[in-house]
């Protein structure tokens, strides 16, 4: 599935329900903060994913190059090379307990003697006060002291202090853990990429990495000759070759019906998106300020959108279908509603359907 994207984590752990059969919330807890074969880190486009601790490297350092832009930043506005190597090596030394900004924006000011400020920001019209290190001309958020960092580590989320995140280096957080060269990454990722989401383009590998064209288009090019193309209604794309015979063969049990939630990676991993969603419902999915909602699945296609309400042990699921629900579809729904509920650990479901 390509990371399942955890900007709000109950969304995240959502997806992987959608996936896993018999899942239970708990065991998703157990799997990031026990376990750890689950890690929470910056990924593609640099947003927030549930990925697989054992090839956390793979999806990272593959998706850097998205990083290297505030790298960029840094030497346009005066930072020489050496000093903002010095930084970055600071922040990844820093970071080998889990640590909240503030802490981590503490330790790299008193390693490196530079004045610690605190000023107003932190994103999305936030006005808390938030801790900066003063480099020269530059003020560095410590959130973006987190940027800068994962522009060349591998970094994940710790458990939280009360309401604060932390942030932790991913070898000193991850048992058994296994770096991969950029290089490889990059390659790899491009593979994880098309075995999702093929039939695929190159613009729709920028789109799901958030990088630039110039970089995927190199990293598609070292792959190229591991991918079939193929013909889409019309549309050229390609699928990695040793997935054509099975995807020739394959057979679909009807109807296949999925209610996925909010930010879905199934949603996401295409820059057109007219073969899930017809084009006169792409604004009830993808909405403004890149909010995508709650979708219901049928052999694949978006036919309806839905929202949900938990209310102690009672959830309530409340589904707007696009066109007519045949029986056997409605069924489906309410069968997927009941095993959110179990999923939730709620006793009473009740699913609306229109």
């Amino acid at each position: 599935m390509g990371g399942a994207q955890a900007q709000v984590l109950r969304a995240a752990q959502m997806s992987i329900w959608a996936r896993v059969r018999d899942l239970k919330e708990d065991d998703l807890e157990t799997a990031l903060w026990k376990d750890r074969i689950l890690a929470k880190a910056w990924g593609m486009r640099r947003t927030l994913f549930l990925l697989p601790s054992d090839d956390l490297a793979i999806f990272v350092r593959g998706s850097a190059r998205r990083a290297e832009k505030e790298i960029r930043w840094m030497l346009n506005h005066g930072v020489s090379e050496q000093v903002l190597e010095r930084l970055v090596r600071a922040v990844l030394f820093a970071m080998d307990t889990p640590s909240t900004r503030s802490e981590l924006a503490r330790r790299v000011s008193k390693s490196l003697k530079l004045p610690l400020r605190w000023e107003r920001g932190g994103g999305w019209g936030s006005q808390r006060m938030i801790p900066c290190v003063q480099l020269g001309d530059v003020t560095c958020p410590a959130y973006y002291l987190l940027h800068l960092a994962g522009a060349r580590g591998v970094l994940c989320s710790g458990p939280s202090e009360g309401n604060e995140a932390t942030f932790v280096r991913a070898d000193a957080w991850l048992r058994d853990w296994r770096d991969v060269p950029r290089e490889r990454a990059e390659s790899e990722l491009l593979q994880r990429y098309l075995g999702s989401f093929g039939p695929a383009t190159v613009a729709d590998f920028v789109a799901w990495t958030g990088m630039g064209f110039k970089d995927a288009g190199e990293i598609w090019a070292r792959e190229e000759a591991s991918f079939a193309p193929v013909n889409v209604e019309g549309w050229p794309a390609w699928i990695l070759r040793r997935d054509l015979s099975e995807l020739e063969d394959s057979k679909i049990e009807r109807p296949t019906v999925r209610i996925l939630p909010y930010f879905d990676s199934f949603l996401l991993g295409h820059m057109k998106r007219t073969h899930l969603v017809e084009t006169r419902d792409l604004g009830r999915v993808y909405r403004n300020q890149g909010w995508v909602a709650p979708v219901v699945l049928v052999d694949g296609r978006v036919k309806g959108v839905w929202t949900h309400v938990e209310n102690g042990k009672r959830l309530s699921v409340r589904v707007e279908p696009f066109g007519p629900v045949p029986r056997l579809v409605s069924a489906a729904i309410r069968e997927e509603g009941r095993d959110l509920g179990r999923f939730l650990g709620c006793e009473s479901v009740e699913v609306n359907i229109g």
